[in-house]
């Protein structure tokens, strides 16, 4: 079939520039650029938000445990609210489709939000800053669940081909690893460039990421304007329809329940700019660690569509969960202080994350496809909300539980660094991971429906 023949099919030519078909190939494009804009946007915050209020703002202990406990509260108010997203969009009809619009509506809210997490007034008295860091910090995530449930959902129809699917969510993956990468190692020289005087200033910040916030934003525009969703009939499924197709579908639930086991799989990622503080006392050092996670996850997540093509997604997941385990459990015996034995195993564990990442959505994306075949009901919005939600939850977890062994070892700005505090926080990002990742496991190897968890590998004829 050619790209031209695969496009799917418009819902109107009301609007005909973003209405005409479009060859597969340049909505892949689009996604992909789109997925490096968002990741830019979620990197920020996820990597630098904890740097900037400890680091700039000059929160305490027991406010950063307080940020801890709302950023935990919060995602997963916001993760329970993805579902309500998902199902919004399934009985939204546009003449621009059903997800586009939503894609569109979020860009705006997101820069200005995104900036104002960056912008905590420093000389703020800090129950005041906590408050502003909270107000932005909820606003925020209604957005971002705005862009990200529909930016997946559209993914699910624009590409009803399953292994054109996986080759555009590894390149997502893929390149959105890329882009976490630019944002991680970038993000701090910005910063510094744009800031007044010798040092980084929390001025400096707010600046860089509202520069980077309009970037991102409009890449991912794209995934608006240069994109096209599945034909859907008019007839709007019934919400009790939907999600009890949602909750019946057992495949689904196992990648979910799978996926929140292993929610501290993502602590380096969460908390690793703040333990190679407190460890080194050199925010440079981060520059290798975050290159070694980031080159794994960008290296696995090319070489995923070849592998699954010929091992099951099931084994896949499970064989990441489990050399994750292993390779956090020797990142304990190797130790911080060997600093490239210690870059080594976090550049493996970023390969088990790039695979884990691919073969997750590509599973929920089978398990969509099998729910459909099965019940004549097909819910993009909804069951690829799952993702998001999950997402939130690892991350939210991941967090909280990396805070908690900050706080609970006694670090603010300023304070004297023991070793008895870097083993603490150190085991937040060794021990804690590998009990997750092998608790993970567990799920993925009952899956059973779905077809790239029961495909076969393939002829070597």
């Amino acid at each position: 079939m050619s790209d031209a023949a695969a496009a799917p099919a418009t819902a109107s030519a009301a609007v005909p520039w973003l209405q005409r078909d479009l060859p597969a190939r340049t909505q892949a494009t689009a996604i992909v650029t789109a997925g490096i804009g968002q990741n830019l946007v979620l990197t920020t915050v996820t990597t630098f938000m904890l740097v900037y209020l400890i680091e700039h703002a000059g929160l305490s202990a027991g406010g950063v445990a307080v940020v801890t406990a709302l950023v935990t509260v919060t995602r997963i108010v916001d993760a329970v609210a993805d579902p309500v997203m998902g199902s919004i969009v399934d009985v939204t009809r546009t003449r621009l489709g059903r997800m586009r619009p939503y894609v569109l509506a979020s860009t705006l809210p997101l820069i200005v939000l995104t900036t104002l997490l960056f912008a905590v007034p420093p000389d703020l008295a800090e129950p005041w800053q906590l408050a502003w860091f909270g107000v932005a910090y909820v606003l925020w995530g209604f957005a971002y669940a705005m862009c990200d449930v529909p930016f997946w959902g559209l993914i699910g129809s624009a590409f009803p081909d399953p292994e054109r699917r996986t080759r555009v969510i590894a390149n997502v993956r893929a390149f959105g690893a890329i882009s976490l990468g630019a944002a991680t190692l970038g993000m701090p020289w910005l910063a510094r460039v744009l800031s007044p005087g010798d040092g980084t200033s929390a001025s400096g910040w707010t600046i860089a990421v509202a520069l980077v916030s309009i970037v991102g934003m409009a890449l991912f525009a794209l995934a608006f304007t240069h994109t096209r969703e599945r034909a859907v009939t008019a007839e709007r499924v019934p919400l009790r329809v939907l999600a009890r197709t949602l909750v019946g579908n057992r495949p689904l639930m196992l990648v979910l329940l799978g996926s929140l086991l292993g929610f501290a799989r993502f602590v380096v990622q969460s908390g690793g700019a703040v333990f190679v503080v407190i460890a080194y006392g050199n925010e440079s050092v981060f520059t290798l660690v975050g290159a070694a996670i980031i080159l794994g996850m960008v290296v696995s997540a090319f070489l995923a569509p070849v592998l699954l093509r010929r091992v099951p997604a099931r084994a896949v997941a499970v064989g990441s969960a489990l050399a994750s385990a292993v390779v956090s459990t020797a990142m304990w015996f190797v130790g911080f202080a060997d600093v490239w034995g210690l870059v080594a195993c976090i550049f493996v564990n970023g390969l088990t994350l790039g695979l884990f990442l691919v073969v997750q959505a590509t599973m929920i994306a089978d398990a969509v496809d099998d729910a459909e075949r099965r019940t004549g009901v097909r819910g993009d919005g909804i069951s690829f909300a799952t993702l998001t939600f999950i997402s939130k939850v690892m991350t939210a977890l991941s967090l909280l539980v990396f805070g908690l062994f900050v706080a609970g070892a006694g670090y603010e700005a300023g304070v004297d660094v023991t070793p008895a505090m870097q083993q603490t926080v150190f085991v937040a990002i060794t021990l804690v991971p590998a009990a997750s990742a092998l608790l993970s496991a567990v799920p993925f190897a009952m899956v059973r429906v779905g077809a790239s968890a029961t495909r076969e590998p393939a002829s070597r004829s």
